[in-house]
């Protein structure tokens, strides 16, 4: 199925996903959509490249939108027509200088849609593992939608009962009025006549009880239906949105439950109207015992009752408050704009662009020492609207508010002893608005998910380790005393939002052998993690450098920063022991490795290897973990592609072969290697070279333990040092009887050597050397050089 068939039929969360992403008018959604077949066939990404097929391109782009101009013609339909040829003129002034622009443009809606697809598989994959719950919410949903309908079917019916008993009022009012107009004096006719209007009474007055009770049975159903949408529907769904806001990936799209709160407010509001006629058939007619006069008082508060309930929780949060470039949702800097958004779950037309929302922060702050308190500055009111929404809601986005703390005159008095960290430190912005339609006024108020407010970015780490620990545990979301005594996490618990991290970031969670380990870290080895528990000072407390978050987190950002893909294709078994580790690539071929996290080192990812010692033995050798330093310089896959081991006889071997448990490296990294390696090096103009890690196995023994990792018994600190690999004209490699060959390495250089002469042959064969510029200047007999931009680190070493 085509890409654009395959997105149209999409849940519509994420069909709003695709509305917001041709929210512009880069790509017009028009364009993709009527090209939609032709556009997926191109090959884009040469395009980008090649100038002269971007053209080619560019031209039957608009030639196939004057077809479809021509095709609008014949169906008369003004306003595509209209479209289109904006759209052309558009393209012409934008991409007529620069076709290789719009290659690259498409190119990345393209690949914007297929994240859309990506997120929608998974989420599909994750729901059918919850086989067992899917039909019990199914058929909760199933039987909502019932009641829903069954309420809508009684207000109709009772939309005919009241037309029928106002028919049959004005009846004996007619007759009765009729009556005392004419003279009659036959008594006995008179008496008949009586008669017949008391049998009219008596048939209005049971009509009367009739609708009353048929009110008083939509009410019941009012009421039952308010029940379900304030007590289960609406707390799932911010339960949902909590989790979703640590990563979950649950959907809390506000559609639904839209329909649903607007469908019972239409039903209550005709109640009302009921009751409202009810009013002026009494004001015409009433009588002893009359049922109307007797219940309807009771009636109007009820109906009132009922719906100012359902309008007060009507009035929520849509999308919690964040910063554009924030970790997550929910942490804010003072001083920094931010966004949130908030909606009216009953959306009456009429009401568009009339309710103000007004915004304030800390209304029912805590009285206690130090707790600081905070200005909202910016547009602070915004009218609700259904422009601002792709589903047409009544929303109020807020895109503009910042935070200021206010200077505390008092020096931080309260009346309680108990002081937080600025990290634990919970704060809430309210929302207030006035429903105000068809004479009934409420007063609405809505209120964010705690909000941790830091000065400096240095805070935002600890701030997210604090909003994932509440919203882990917390269903009181106007608990901002949580961290006064912060509960502890059961292991599922924790397991499961750890996993979240990794799927929100990456689209890949943690399988249960990579949660195995990181309990493993925490608890030691166990059969059964279940019962485990996890404090939150264990998990992160500020001014600690060595938490489990800290750790964590450090790899979940080197992760998202340069491993991703690798992550997501499940090539990095990350989470692993070393014990674990040995036991696994022991029982395995010579060169099978592995990648996995370092225990010791923040943001660190290392690999180990199988070798066979001169017995026969399996043997394990690691690498010193690899950190952002070393990957801002060379992609991890070329690492793993090139690194090599200099052994004895100096000559280079590398020794990873096999992915684990028994991939070939090329099988399993071909597909991110990089295309620009030998003569069409970016690094060296002249000579073909590649930058590789390498290690030496001489300088084992030289090296002496570091204590960071003596403690955290992963053995000697392993060298890593980057090297450039030269061959001659030809490609061959040189022989290694280079003199420089007795240099010692530098830690301390700037870059990889290069010769300036296309044929000059060099002494640089060796792939562990690394020599100064000035060296090099002042030894007799050697080719002129020189040093490209490149860093240099101490020379790679393996620990066994």
């Amino acid at each position: 199925m085509a890409q654009w068939e395959k997105l149209r039929q999409l849940p519509a969360v994420y069909r709003q996903q695709l509305h917001e992403l041709y929210d512009m008018d880069a790509l017009p959604m028009d364009v993709r959509h009527y090209l939609s077949t032709w556009i997926e066939k191109q090959d884009w990404r040469r395009a980008i490249k090649d100038h002269d097929l971007a053209v080619v391109y560019f031209q039957i782009l608009l030639e196939n939108l004057d077809i479809q101009h021509s095709r609008f013609i014949q169906e008369e339909s003004f306003l595509q027509q209209h479209n289109i040829r904006r759209y052309k003129q558009n393209f012409q002034q934008r991409y007529l200088d620069d076709p290789c622009a719009l290659a690259n443009t498409i190119l990345w809606f393209l690949e914007k849609e297929k994240e859309i697809l990506q997120s929608a598989e998974l989420a599909e994959q994750i729901q059918s593992l919850q086989v067992e719950q899917e039909p019990m919410e199914t058929s909760s949903k199933q039987d909502l939608e019932r009641k829903m309908a069954g309420l809508r079917n009684a207000v109709q019916c009772m939309e005919h009962t009241m037309l029928c008993l106002e028919e049959q009022q004005d009846e004996f009012d007619f007759k009765y009025q009729t009556f005392k107009m004419e003279a009659v004096v036959d008594e006995a006719t008179k008496s008949e006549q009586m008669k017949s209007f008391q049998f009219l009474i008596n048939k209005l007055n049971e009509s009367r009880k009739s609708t009353l009770s048929s009110l008083n049975q939509i009410l019941d159903k009012s009421d039952d239906l308010i029940g379900l949408l304030m007590n289960k529907e609406l707390m799932e769904w911010q339960r949902r949105q909590q989790k979703a806001c640590i990563g979950a990936p649950d959907n809390f799209c506000l559609d639904q439950l839209e329909k649903w709160f607007t469908c019972v407010a239409v039903c209550l509001f005709q109640m009302r109207e009921f009751l409202g006629k009810l009013d002026e058939l009494e004001g015409k007619l009433s009588y002893d015992g009359d049922p109307v006069k007797a219940q309807k008082p009771a009636l109007w508060r009820r109906a009132d009752t009922l719906l100012k309930n359902l309008l007060k929780s009507s009035f929520v949060v849509e999308t919690q408050p964040s910063m554009p470039q924030g970790k997550g949702s929910l942490v804010l800097r003072t001083n920094v704009q931010f966004s949130v958004k908030t909606r009216l779950l009953v959306k009456f037309p009429e009401l568009n662009h009339s309710m103000k929302v007004n915004v304030t922060m800390d209304r029912e702050a805590p009285q206690i020492k130090g707790y600081r308190r905070f200005n909202v500055l910016g547009t602070k009111v915004k009218a609700l609207n259904m422009a601002e929404s792709l589903s047409g809601g009544m929303v109020a986005d807020f895109r503009h508010l910042t935070l200021k703390e206010q200077k505390s005159g008092g020096g931080g008095k309260g009346v309680s002893d108990i002081s937080l960290s600025v990290t634990e430190e919970l704060h809430i912005i309210f929302f207030d608005s006035l429903f105000d339609y068809k004479g009934l006024s409420v007063e609405l108020q809505a209120s964010s998910l705690p909000v941790v407010i830091i000065s400096n970015s240095s805070q935002q780490q600890s701030a997210w380790a604090s909003i994932l620990w509440f919203n882990m545990l917390s269903q009181n979301t106007k608990d901002v005393m949580f961290f006064a005594n912060a509960p502890a996490a059961t292991w599922p618990q924790f397991g499961e939002m750890l996993s979240w991290q990794f799927l929100s970031a990456t689209k890949r969670g943690l399988d249960d052998a990579q949660l195995e380990m990181i309990a493993h870290r925490l608890f030691g080895k166990q059969k059964n993690y279940d019962n485990c528990i996890v404090a939150w000072s264990k998990f992160s407390k500020e001014n600690t450098p060595d938490t489990f978050w800290v750790w964590f987190d450090g790899i979940l950002v080197m992760v998202k920063t340069y491993l991703e893909d690798l992550w997501r294709d499940g090539l990095i078994m990350g989470f692993v022991t070393k014990a674990k580790e040995k036991s696994l690539l022991k029982k395995k071929m010579r060169g099978t490795f592995l990648l996995r996290f370092s225990e010791s080192v923040i943001g660190g990812i290392t690999f180990s290897w199988v070798e066979m010692t001169m017995t026969g033995e399996p043997d394990v050798k690691t690498v010193q973990p690899f950190t952002k330093v070393d990957l801002s310089q060379i992609p991890f896959q070329e690492i793993i592609r090139n690194f090599q081991i200099i052994e004895a006889e100096n000559v280079p071997e590398s020794p990873l072969l096999y992915l684990y448990p028994d991939t070939p490296k090329d099988e399993a990294f071909g597909k991110y290697y990089s295309e620009m390696s030998g003569q069409n090096s970016p690094y060296i103009k002249y000579i073909r070279t590649k930058l590789v890690f390498v290690s030496k196995e001489n300088t084992l023994e030289a090296r002496s333990p570091m204590h960071s990792d003596m403690a955290l018994g992963e053995g000697p600190e392993p060298m890593k040092g980057l090297c450039v690999e030269a061959a001659g004209s030809n490609g061959d490699p040189h022989p290694l009887d280079s003199p420089l060959d007795t240099y010692l390495p530098d830690p301390m250089l700037s870059g990889p050597i290069v010769a300036q002469e296309e044929d000059l042959l060099m002494y640089l064969n060796n792939p562990n050397l690394f020599v100064d510029s000035d060296i090099l200047q002042d030894e007799p007999g050697l080719p002129d050089l020189h040093l490209q931009g490149f860093n240099f680190l101490s020379p790679q070493s393996i620990i066994q």
